[in-house]
């Protein structure tokens, strides 16, 4: 008989301790009363080009590629699907589409490679909605490197795909 009491108490206690308290519910944040109209009619539109925005996507201008690679990484396939929502969304709106390359290489060969860089965006830019007469896409090869290091953390940032703007 202990052990049966015993057990129902055990039970019950454990029972006790899994059962969830209550939320608490905590007052909606206060509310600043609307501007008057003379003071809305002073105040400028604050309204930021998502493409000055440093925290939109916008602000990031290049694909980026391994070595010997034409092709669009992972990585950066939501910059370029952002880039051509919002080319799709200012028909008016230009880019110029720079493909790059790191110094390894003939001149010859890296500027067919950067060409073929800067098309592989081009693609995916008007698959996202562009307009191919919003883009021209080129190849600087090896000439316009970002870094001028010889080593691999300086080739990395130079074999990548410009995304510029024509304001």
């Amino acid at each position: 008989m202990r052990k049966v009491i015993l057990g129902l108490m055990l039970t019950s206690l454990l029972a006790a301790c899994a059962s969830q308290k209550p939320k608490e519910t905590t007052p909606p944040p206060e509310q600043k009363p609307a501007a008057t109209t003379s003071e809305s009619s002073n105040a400028a539109p604050t309204q930021v080009n998502p493409l000055d925005d440093p925290n939109s996507i916008l602000a990031k201008r290049s694909t980026y590629y391994p070595f010997d690679v034409s092709v669009v990484q992972p990585d950066d396939r939501a910059l370029v699907a952002a880039h051509a929502a919002y080319l799709k969304a200012h028909p008016d709106q230009k880019v110029r589409l720079e493909g790059n390359c790191d110094e390894r290489g003939s001149a010859e060969y890296n500027l067919g490679l950067g060409q073929r860089r800067a098309d592989g965006v081009e693609k995916l830019l008007v698959a996202g909605g562009a307009n191919r007469d919003q883009i021209t896409a080129i190849s600087n090869g090896k000439e316009k490197p970002k870094a001028t290091c010889h080593n691999e953390s300086c080739w990395k940032v130079n074999r990548r795909t410009d995304i510029i703007y024509i304001r």
